[in-house]
């Protein structure tokens, strides 16, 4: 169903929840959060998160545009999503090309409640 998402190796924890569509997916274990995209998965261990914040736009589709230099890519995001931005220590990108370590990283999701309440319990997070 979908032939271009990479299949997931080592996910460290035990497998909580596993969400995918079109264009991307999220899987929680009680250890780590893994981004899914085409071609590419992002692993981000809960223990490396430092903040999760909502990310709102004003009533109309987002288009994210970046440099192919600094490896960026686009990203279009419908409205209506709950979107949030996650601040990272950092992560691992698993791509065709190979496994690759990343510094401090953004990346800003659309994740579903279920998914965010696993995320902050297993990642110790506190709300406010």
């Amino acid at each position: 169903m979908y032939n271009d998402f990479l299949q997931l190796k080592s996910l460290e924890g035990e497998l909580k929840l596993s969400h995918k569509k079109n264009d991307f997916g999220l899987t929680v274990s009680t250890k780590e959060l893994v981004y899914q995209k085409p071609h590419v998965n992002y692993y981000i261990k809960l223990e490396d998160i430092v903040s999760i914040i909502p990310y709102e736009t004003v009533g109309r589709p987002v288009r994210i545009v970046a440099s192919r230099n600094s490896n960026n890519e686009i990203v279009n995001m419908n409205i209506g999503q709950d979107r949030y931005r996650i601040f990272t220590k950092g992560a691992t990108m698993h791509s065709r090309s190979g496994i690759f370590r990343m510094g401090p990283t953004e990346f800003v999701l659309p994740v579903l409640a279920e998914l965010l309440h696993f995320i902050a319990h297993y990642g110790q997070l506190k709300t406010f």
